[in-house]
């Protein structure tokens, strides 16, 4: 179960991370494809949030149900 936790945190890093700097992750390792910086747009951070938050809430049960198994 340990282990498990361990494999767990860097991924609810990267989601925390993504949900408070969601245009950063968005550009993260594409930031070379563009000569200038790119728009992103409201509804791509928007998307960039949500989809870190269901990834969190996703990621608990998952810890949750595997502690009580």
């Amino acid at each position: 179960m340990g282990s498990l936790i361990l494999l767990f945190i860097p991924l609810y890093v990267i989601m925390i991370w993504q949900f408070f700097n969601p245009k950063e992750s968005i550009l993260w390792g594409r930031r070379w494809m563009y000569k200038e910086e790119p728009n992103v747009t409201e509804k791509a951070i928007t998307h960039a949030k949500v989809t870190s938050v269901i990834g969190i809430v996703f990621l608990t049960i998952v810890l949750i149900i595997l502690f009580f198994i």
